[in-house]
């Protein structure tokens, strides 16, 4: 797929898209349909008709995990786990770089800074009732640059409307678009940077992914693609822009210029960003917008757990972190999974075949030690092989009858946090503990407990009978 209207298309031949065909007000009104939409596991939604405007809206797009597959272009039997291991594979593998190209579909319209009012020109939805505004950036992500290096960072950083033609971003400290913007502020420089709503969907799932430094996401995107991803760069602000993206804002960031914005309602279940409470953020001038003629506009609820943002970040999260494990070269590991429940981010697990004394441990340890598992893991749960990790049902079994909480536990007392944390105090939110619960039956055991298992003559013979005795299927 090249563009998001491909990804649209195809989930309306496999039935997983309805087009909102009535007028809806973007003012709380869509929001809340999407919402419910999704807490029902509902379909992707196209709002057609979204009240001042003549712009469509998509929403929910990642609710499913077949939503999920027709983005990466995977079987869409494949489970969260599955699609994981397969982004493993092809990440390691090899990385493939962009094409830079003359032009592309984003250059239909150019609009100069005059001409610009953000909420007169796009349906930005108002979401949740203590929102402190409209947030124009939610499926978007953000695009800079390293100055020593060219190192380009696709990122994920929410970012509400302050006027006609300035956003704020929260860009949180450490995150990679933070070293891009410290290296400016030294340098008493603007710094360049794009934000971009719509594009192929798969370049919203790699923005949000947790990747090592002076790593191109876009050749991440290409690995997984199969394919170099079409690339422009800008006249303006010299940046490697996506060619078939549906809007793209241009500009940029001025490190004196701090603004506070918010509350938002975030991916916690919790509001964050209250006036007072919060570090000023960073504020994109948008002195230019690229888009098509007539555009798509994506938006992503947020809010509480599962919503396509944390369906999001349970598959890139539990894709990088098997990743990086299969970059440590760790043996025996199985499955690896983080929960959306999580919200796609708090507590891992991970299936391995214990082959020393202290495997499982070092396992949970390695999990915290990674890119993807040293920030805001607060969790990691440690399964034998016979259980995948994304089967909780197992998983809850094993922490009933092979954990221990004494002999099995290990406390570490300071790890990174998020700053969007609410079991946190506001003011000392930098820091979180850590739990690693080996829930294996110790390698090392001379005796071990006798399983259950069903004789396996018999369960051929029921499975041969299962229609005879009336079951269907």
């Amino acid at each position: 797929m090249k563009n998001l209207r491909e990804f649209i298309e195809k989930c309306e031949q496999e039935g997983e898209l309805k087009r909102i065909k009535v007028e809806v007000d973007w003012n709380l009104e869509l929001s809340h349909i999407a919402k419910i939409n999704e807490e029902q596991k509902g379909p992707a939604l196209l709002f057609e008709k979204v009240k001042g405007y003549d712009m469509p809206v998509l929403t929910s797009a990642f609710t499913t995990s077949k939503r999920l597959a027709i983005s990466l272009g995977m079987p869409f039997n494949y489970s969260m786990c599955d699609m994981a291991r397969e982004w493993m594979k092809l990440t390691t593998k090899g990385l493939v770089k962009p094409k830079v190209v003359s032009s592309g579909p984003i250059m239909e319209v150019i609009q100069p800074e005059k001409d610009i009012d953000l909420l007169r020109d796009f349906p930005v939805p108002f979401m949740y009732p203590q929102d402190g505004g409209r947030f124009i950036g939610t499926a978007v992500f953000l695009i800079t640059q390293d100055m020593e290096t060219g190192w380009t960072n696709l990122g994920t950083y929410r970012m509400q409307v302050h006027d006609r033609n300035h956003t704020g971003i929260q860009i949180i400290k450490g995150k990679h678009a933070d070293f891009h913007f410290n290296q400016y502020k030294k340098a008493k420089k603007l710094m360049p940077a794009a934000a971009v709503i719509g594009s192929d969907s798969i370049h919203f799932l790699v923005s949000s992914t947790l990747v090592s430094a002076q790593v191109d996401e876009y050749d991440i995107i290409g690995a997984l693609r199969g394919g170099a991803v079409e690339v422009f760069k800008s006249d303006l602000t010299g940046l490697l822009l996506p060619a078939h993206a549906e809007i793209i804002l241009e500009g940029f960031v001025d490190p004196e210029d701090l603004r506070e914005e918010g509350p938002f309602g975030e991916y916690t279940g919790y509001y964050s960003g209250k006036k007072g409470e919060e570090w000023p953020k960073q504020v994109l001038h948008v002195q230019r917008i690229l888009r098509r003629k007539k555009p798509v506009f994506w938006a992503t609820t947020v809010g509480k757990p599962v919503t396509d943002t944390h369906m999001i970040q349970s598959l890139n999260r539990t894709a990088t972190l098997w990743t990086d494990l299969e970059n440590m070269k760790i043996p025996g590991i199985r499955s690896v999974y983080i929960p959306p429940q999580s919200a796609g981010r708090f507590w891992a697990i991970v299936s391995v075949k214990t082959m020393y004394p202290g495997h499982s441990n070092q396992v949970g340890n390695a999990v915290i030690a990674t890119t993807t598992g040293h920030y805001g893991i607060k969790g990691v749960i440690v399964v034998d092989a016979d259980i995948m990790a994304d089967d909780m049902d197992r998983v809850l079994w094993a922490l009933s009858v092979r954990y221990d909480p004494y002999r099995s536990t290990d406390i570490i007392k300071r790890g990174r946090s998020t700053p969007l944390d609410p079991a946190l105090p506001i003011e000392a939110r930098n820091i979180v503990s850590r739990i690693i619960m080996d829930a294996t039956i110790p390698y090392e055991w001379i005796r071990k407990p006798d399983e259950i298992f069903l004789d396996e003559e018999v369960v051929k013979k029921v499975k041969a009978r299962w229609k005879e005795y009336g079951f269907e299927g």
